[in-house]
């Protein structure tokens, strides 16, 4: 299942700082329909996910009944990322 999207980097200022793009409403149901058959546990979603020129493998984190994507320092650094920066994302769901 292949996911493109628009959305607004956020800051989480947990006991560390962590990176995520919310994933919209819309793709978020359509997520939904296959996350059983993806997910190996707490909820996470595996997906191979691209923002610019950098591809990159990760799971997305189930929150509020949606999902957000983390972005992680790799992803981010060579793109100049930070909080407010607005990306566009291609999501593939790995079944």
């Amino acid at each position: 299942m292949d996911v493109v999207f628009t959305g607004e980097v956020v800051e989480w200022r947990g006991p560390a700082p962590y990176f995520f793009v919310p994933v919209p409403d819309a793709q978020c149901a359509d997520i939904r329909e296959v996350a059983a058959m993806a997910s190996y546990g707490w909820g996470v979603v595996p997906v191979g996910a691209r923002i610019g020129g950098v591809a990159f493998e990760t799971s997305l984190f189930p929150k509020d009944g949606g999902y957000l994507l983390p972005l992680k320092n790799a992803v981010r650094g060579p793109q100049g990322l930070t909080a407010g920066d607005e990306v566009a994302v291609e999501l593939t769901v790995r079944l």
